[in-house]
């Protein structure tokens, strides 16, 4: 019992570092988007919390990457990444040319134009650390936890979709986070069928990858 009441202790821990990130000022490093320094210096807070949470899971918990979806991929897992990515984009460009004008909404696109200013290189940093920092903590993390703490896989869902949302509301604003959730509305989904993060990653990349790569 008792080593049972550690484990959720931990449990908890882990999810106030994980979660409790968002509200973190990691993104303030950034958010303007002026001076490579600023840029980069955000991006390696970000790469200290992944490498902060991993070696939490690894020497703290002490249990093993697979308990938050590092299983090695099958072809299966990545064809269901690419699909979930086709899925993704897809539902963001109904939301972009169908949704957005019937509710005379627009797209932020300062906060848009400001990162494909940007150089090639840091937008490819930066979509490669939200695929692997924000499924880490936001599905791989929050979700498998939050699974075991609450019992319930549709409250650690829900509650790790809607703070995943709201990360993206300061430098985004109120209308893109109907991007961010259907966004993270796939992605989560994803996670609860396969349980392996590296589909994921995949799924995220290449969603991200098309907005911020290609734009």
């Amino acid at each position: 019992m008792a080593r049972r009441g550690n484990r959720q202790v931990l449990t908890i821990i882990g999810l106030i570092l994980t979660l409790g990130s968002v509200f973190a000022p990691l993104g303030k490093w950034g958010k303007a988007y002026t001076g490579l320094g600023h840029l980069f210096g955000g991006e390696v807070l970000w790469w200290a919390l992944v490498v902060i949470v991993l070696l939490y899971v690894a020497l703290i918990e002490r249990r093993p990457f697979s308990s938050i979806g590092f299983r090695r991929p099958k072809w299966s897992d990545i064809l269901a990444g690419v699909g979930a990515a086709v899925v993704a984009l897809g539902g963001i460009l109904v939301i972009y040319t169908v949704l957005f004008p019937a509710l005379h909404l627009q797209m932020n696109k300062g906060a848009m134009n400001g990162l494909l200013q940007t150089p090639l290189w840091f937008r490819i940093l930066l979509v490669t650390r939200a695929a692997v920092g924000e499924e880490l903590l936001f599905r791989g993390y929050a979700i498998s936890r939050l699974d075991e703490l609450s019992g319930s896989r549709m409250f650690a869902a829900l509650l790790s979709w809607a703070i995943f949302t709201y990360a993206h509301l300061s430098y985004w604003g109120a209308a893109q986070l109907i991007i961010a959730g259907w966004g993270g509305l796939v992605l989560t989904i994803l996670f609860l069928w396969r349980r392996n993060l590296w589909a994921n990653m995949l799924a995220h990349w290449l969603t991200d990858g098309a907005g911020f790569l290609l734009g």
